[in-house]
């Protein structure tokens, strides 16, 4: 009898783990058009000739689309309605048709409601990809959900890849990311599917809102994860700005810059692993307090390094890189385990919808104090506040819920 249950304890086991797998790819794939304009942004800059707030409008547009997304998804209860492979697969779709769509543009305007549109589709894949997942891990969410903000953070860096290893013009790299996107799409329909933990099938009902946003550990978490978001995506947006900067001072070409800006950001997919299997045994408020002072550390410090060496400036980027986006996923297992379990995909929505409206805020500022001082050094400085306020919502979120307990969907 011991024998059968161990057996199946370690099918389970290889099941949860090709799910992760699965989810982990459509994730890089599907992802891959959320900066696919601003990887080829200097391209652009120079064919349309954009002024500097239509560039920032091209990455902004894409936070506000998924803010737009996920305002609807949360109004009409989609997370907690439809089955979680459905909608990624939907969506990636949408989204890929979305980023195909700026091969027609010819301007920034259309080039913008292209990137809204992408921005709409994707808030129904990233939020359900989290939801599935933690239908299939009961212990170790922290270091699954970290593994797939891990693929986000692949995908989100993917761009920047394609357009310094194979040397192609902004079309081809676009073309390159809707392919990548529908296959995602694809793998989506074809292999996920809800573990063997799922969470119950809510009906739509307006009141749930309310009862999300009243829920103190949700808000606190919440506060935590504005705090992140405030200096996550602004970083990954201008992050290849400063670099070519740095390099223009010393050496490298365009595709220099655009793989240390990948090397950078990707930096942070192990980090995101790493942090998840601290978090379980360590508590999450602890880990991402800890992540958030490294971040805010480095974001004060590396505006210091443009007059050193290029390895301090590269060492403080990949450690900056790594530490800005290793919390992200214990914002999100907070949420699974300590929101009502009928709500979890509204309250996931509802948290990176509200995190992802900040990002419009912080990205639109940056070019602007850069104009103000003069230069992009110094900008990074304005990301400090985030991490902080984040370290101080997160500290007062205490008692730590013991996740085998926090994640039954029975209660």
């Amino acid at each position: 009898m011991a024998a059968e249950k161990q057996a199946a304890e370690d099918l389970q086991g290889s099941r949860s783990v090709v799910a992760l797998a699965m989810t982990c790819l459509c994730l890089v794939l599907s992802l891959a058009t959320w900066f696919s304009a601003t990887a080829v942004l200097p391209q652009l800059r120079a064919e349309w000739n954009l002024s500097d707030t239509s560039a920032a409008w091209l990455t902004i547009a894409v936070q506000m689309g998924f803010v737009l997304g996920a305002v609807g998804s949360a109004t009409l209860g989609l997370a907690d309605r439809v089955a979680p492979n459905r909608l990624m697969a939907v969506c990636a779709t949408g989204a890929a048709i979305a980023n195909a769509g700026l091969l027609l543009a010819t301007d920034a305007p259309s080039a913008i409601g292209c990137r809204i549109a992408t921005g709409v589709f994707l808030a129904g894949v990233y939020p359900p990809a989290l939801k599935l997942l933690s239908t299939w891990f009961r212990r170790g969410r922290g270091v699954a959900l970290g593994t797939a903000i891990g693929a986000l953070t692949i995908g989100s860096a993917l761009p920047h890849l394609i357009d310094a290893s194979l040397d192609l013009g902004w079309r081809d790299a676009v073309l390159a990311t809707t392919v990548a996107t529908l296959i995602g799409a694809a793998t989506a329909a074809a292999v996920l599917r809800n573990g063997p933990f799922p969470f119950p099938r809510t009906p739509f009902d307006l009141r749930d809102l309310h009862a999300v946003l009243a829920n103190r550990p949700f808000r606190l978490a919440t506060g935590g994860y504005l705090g992140h978001m405030w200096e996550l995506y602004a970083m990954w947006a201008w992050l290849l700005v400063l670099v070519r900067l740095r390099l223009d001072v010393t050496d490298g070409g365009a595709s220099g810059a655009a793989l240390m800006t990948f090397a950078i950001i990707a930096a942070g997919a192990p980090a995101c692993v790493l942090s998840g299997y601290l978090a379980d045994r360590l508590g999450r408020p602890a880990v991402t307090i800890g992540a958030l002072a490294i971040s805010g550390a480095c974001a004060a410090l590396i505006s210091f390094t443009f007059d050193g060496p290029l390895w301090l400036f590269a060492t403080v980027g990949a450690l900056w890189g790594a530490s800005v986006i290793a919390d992200s996923a214990q914002f999100s297992a907070m949420v699974t385990e300590r929101c009502d379990l009928r709500l979890v995909g509204t309250a996931l929505t509802i948290q990176l919808g509200c995190g992802f409206a900040l990002t419009g805020l912080s990205i639109w500022l940056l070019p602007l104090a850069a104009e103000w001082l003069g230069s992009w050094r110094w900008v990074p400085l304005l990301l400090v506040p985030g991490p902080v306020l984040g370290i101080l919502s997160i500290a007062a979120l205490r008692s730590p819920v013991a996740p085998a307990q926090a994640v039954s969907p029975t209660g």
